[in-house]
């Protein structure tokens, strides 16, 4: 079992920036992926940012020079620094973690971007 905890969200304007973290406790030995969803009102779930346990990160097209994930492995915990941010990043950021074929996930976070 793995437990994860994001915050960081909040209200910022467009052009602005937010940094969320997710913390991770349980058996956090065996997760082999860790990513970062968003879910827009009436949207799907999408992929924003996956890392490996290797350290390899894969952005969404949409975020791609302006999100940055990155983790400090000694606190477990994961981070989505997020720049130039848009009224079209406006979601429910969720934290994600692999463990084998078991994807855990945390309870959201919401990030909304005002025009």
């Amino acid at each position: 079992q793995v437990q994860l905890v994001e915050s960081g969200g909040g209200l910022v304007q467009a052009g602005g920036s937010l940094r969320l973290s997710c913390a991770a406790s349980g058996s956090i030995f065996s997760i082999n992926v860790m990513g970062w969803y968003r879910q827009a009102p009436g949207k799907q779930r999408e992929l924003v940012a996956a890392t490996t346990r290797g350290g390899s990160t894969n952005y969404a097209d949409s975020v791609k020079g302006r999100f940055t994930s990155s983790r400090d492995s000694a606190k477990n915990t994961v981070y989505l620094q997020m720049n130039s941010l848009k009224p079209e990043d406006t979601a429910v950021y969720y934290c994600s973690a692999n463990q084998g074929s078991v994807r855990y996930w945390g309870q959201g976070t919401q990030v909304t971007v005002s025009s």
